[in-house]
Order: C-alpha cells, then structure tokens, then sequence
C-alpha cells in the first residue's frame, strides 16, 4: 500500500455556522432585513432583471459586512488539514458564499453557492473577482462588452453550478470521513452529499451548537462552537492517522 493511500480521504461540508464565529452575518431573519425588504424578495433573477440597481445596492451592503471578517480556528483548522494529507485527499464543499475558506488558505474549495466576491456578465458570460468596497458603480457593468455585471451567486429558482455539484458528488463518494460542520442540515441538495458518502461507507462527523436532521443518521456528532471542536478533533486524529501512517 502506498504512503497516500494509509491516510484517509476526507471532505468538509460547512454552513454558515462555521463563518459565525467569524462574525458574518447570517442575513435570516432580522438580521437579513435590509430597508425592510426580504433576502428572498432581493435574491432572485426576477428581482434582478426588474431593478439590477437595487438588488446590487444590497449585495454591496452584504459585501461591506462581511469585508472586516477574518477566517477563525475553524477555516484554518480545515486548511491545516488540507496540508497535511496527501494531494486530493481533502476538499471543502461550502454552501457559503463569503469566501473565507479561500482567504483562509483553502484551496481545494467547492462552492456550491458560489461566490460574493466574483461578478459575472449576464450578456458575454465574462467572469472575475471583484472585492473592492464599496463598489465605485451600482450596478456595475462589463469592461468586456458592457453588459451588466451580477454577482456570481446562486439565487432562488437557479439551478446550482453543474460542473461544481458533479466534483461534490465525486468528492463525497470517495471520502473516508464526511465532516458536516456548521449546517442546518436542510437545504438541498448539499446535505444529500452528507448521504451520499455514509453510504459508500465514510464515516458521518457532526459539528454543530445543537441537534439537527442529521444528528440521528451522523457516526458522530460534536457539539459546541466549531472554532473549539472542530480544532481538538483534529488534533486527536492527525496524531492517530500519522502513527497509523508510520506504522503500516
């Protein structure tokens, strides 16, 4: 058996619950009202193509919020991770869209969501990063061919990114240990890919403040602040996947 193969595959599903700590607003509930509008009113191609101006003055809202926030012991606990095993053998699958696993250092990232911090073109399909704050023009428009710019994100009624979804799908196949962190454990179909790898025979890991859907279906589950869990199970486990690893 080759060194790579005595160390096990692992993939992270994360929710908003591992960017909370961080300080990233969940945009639910109050917290989500922005001049008295709903995120599902603002999160839509109708509400885009009806008043792209509006819909861009709240997304440029959301990004100065989340712009200040810093990846906790949580993102760099993953990037660790990723280090430390073999080549492919972690990925993050993320469902959200504030980019701090990149900003962690988290290469291997999968956005099922996509990303605040990109902008595409509605016309030419011109795609680049953009994370300047506050936006020097609302709704900001293509230097390609002058179409107008969206955020490159998924909105309600959209289908998410094909190409994205079918390396997930791979990824949670071939995982030894599925880590759930952060998740309400309902949205679809991202917490299908927790099922996906428990039933090609991965090990189902929790993390999260309180019980969810999943609880009862997880190997494990871990509750409490995923900057303090997420760290310590980590520790505990590369020091027992490194000896395993000398030993065979």
């Amino acid at each position: 058996m080759s060194t790579e193969r005595r160390w096990p595959r692992v993939v992270a599903l994360t929710g908003a619950g591992i960017s909370a700590p961080s300080g990233v607003p969940t945009f639910r509930g109050k917290d989500g009202l922005w001049r008295n509008y709903d995120p599902q009113q603002l999160a839509t191609p109708q509400a885009f193509a009806r008043d792209p101006k509006l819909v861009w003055e709240w997304y440029d809202w959301r990004r100065q919020r989340i712009a200040p926030c810093e990846p906790n012991a949580a993102h760099y606990t993953l990037v660790e991770m990723e280090r430390t095993l073999p080549p492919g053998h972690m990925a993050v699958i993320t469902q959200n869209v504030d980019g701090l696993h990149q900003k962690a250092g988290s290469k291997n990232v999968l956005p099922l969501h996509g990303d605040i911090w990109t902008v595409r073109c509605v016309e030419c399909g011109y795609r680049a990063e953009d994370r300047r704050v506050p936006l020097p023009e609302i709704p900001p428009h293509c230097p390609r061919c002058g179409g107008l710019l969206r955020p490159d994100v998924v909105w309600f009624g959209e289908t998410l990114p094909y190409a994205v979804l079918n390396q997930a799908f791979a990824v949670a196949q071939a995982a030894d240990y599925m880590l759930v962190i952060g998740t309400s454990a309902v949205v679809q179909p991202a917490i299908s890919l927790a099922y996906v790898a428990k039933n090609h025979g991965a090990r189902l890991i929790e993390f999260n403040l309180e019980p969810t859907p999943l609880t009862e279906d997880a190997d494990e589950s871990i509750f409490g602040s995923v900057e303090e869990t997420l760290p310590r199970w980590w520790a505990q486990m590369k020091a027992r996947w490194t000896t395993a690893a000398k030993s065979s």
